[in-house]
């Protein structure tokens, strides 16, 4: 088996990535800047995107990179010192060391804000709103430039998961009531699976990959409605009787100093085609959001009571 190096092993979606990657009984090495990992088994590799200088030698035996490691959130010099500069330099780093394959997870979110119904990569024009989407595009165009694989999930969720769920949680408890009775739909994907499809993509033969650039979702989209039902029953929110209008909705965030951008993510749809990357994979998507949340929710519901 090839020898793959996992950035942001401890993270969300790197921590399960590593899970599944020993399960392929792949040979790994596992990057990390601070988080704790275990001391046993695979190799562990300290390194710290923001310093370029940590990173010289990591990638020395390795045959393919998976980079899950990111910076969300925080000030703009932080975002582009971890996902644009160091993402340079880490691929520059594969390169020098003949790393084979590159695979990036990045994000729709370099998309932007608006409607989204079904566009594939190709079809989608990136416009990154924020600083960290910004500069996770600029991290895409270090990785493409090297000939590697881009994959885009848009909400990721299961165990380990601190944005999704608890930030809708905190939206749930904000507002008074339901907004336009959430007619709209969402591209979603469970950690396990996003990590599955993040292993394949990096050992799969070159030949069966057609793309540069996939969207990484489970095929049937999820009904806003339904998410939110869900997470307002882990978190033990009573759904409200009374719908409001969108700028209704605004203006109460707007009084009680929450952002509307999490408003906006779902009052409109946000579908993303992934059907070229099962495709190209050759594998079947899982049930979908009901079990594999299901699956989730005790987890999620001592993490959300914990507060």
């Amino acid at each position: 088996m090839p020898t793959l190096l996992i950035t942001g092993a401890a993270g969300f979606v790197g921590s399960h990535v590593t899970r599944e990657a020993g399960r392929r009984r792949a040979e790994l090495r596992l990057m990390s800047h601070r988080s704790p990992l275990p001391g046993s088994g695979p190799r562990v590799v300290r390194a710290d995107l923001s310093e370029p200088a940590s990173l010289r030698g990591v990638c020395e035996g390795v045959d393919v990179l998976i980079h899950c490691a990111s910076r969300i959130g925080g000030d703009v010099e932080a975002n582009e010192a971890v996902n644009a500069r160091g993402t340079a330099a880490l691929v520059e780093e594969a390169r020098g060391a003949g790393v084979a394959r590159i695979v990036q997870l990045s994000t729709a979110s370099v998309y932007g804000r608006g409607t989204f119904r079904g566009g594939r990569p190709g079809e989608l024009t990136r416009r990154p709103g924020s600083p960290t989407s910004r500069t996770r595009a600029e991290a895409e165009d270090a990785v493409l430039a090297a000939g590697g694989i881009v994959l885009r999930p848009h909400l990721v969720y299961g165990e380990g998961d601190t944005w999704v769920v608890p930030g809708l949680a905190r939206l749930l408890s904000t507002l008074p009531g339901t907004v336009d009775g959430w007619p709209s739909r969402t591209s979603m994907i469970a950690v396990s699976e996003l990590a599955g499809l993040l292993v394949a993509t990096a050992l799969a033969p070159a030949a069966d990959l057609t793309a540069s650039v996939y969207h990484a979702a489970h095929p049937e989209p999820v009904p806003v409605d339904a998410l939110l039902r869900a997470v307002a029953a882990c978190a033990g929110i009573d759904r409200p009787d009374r719908d409001l209008t969108a700028d209704q909705a605004r203006a109460v965030l707007e009084e009680r100093g929450v952002p509307a951008s999490g408003l906006d993510m779902f009052i409109t749809d946000h579908v993303f085609d992934s059907a070229p990357l099962w495709s190209d994979l050759r594998r079947a998507p899982g049930p979908g959001f009901d079990t594999d949340f299901a699956r989730a929710a005790p987890w999620y519901r001592k993490v959300l009571h914990s507060g």
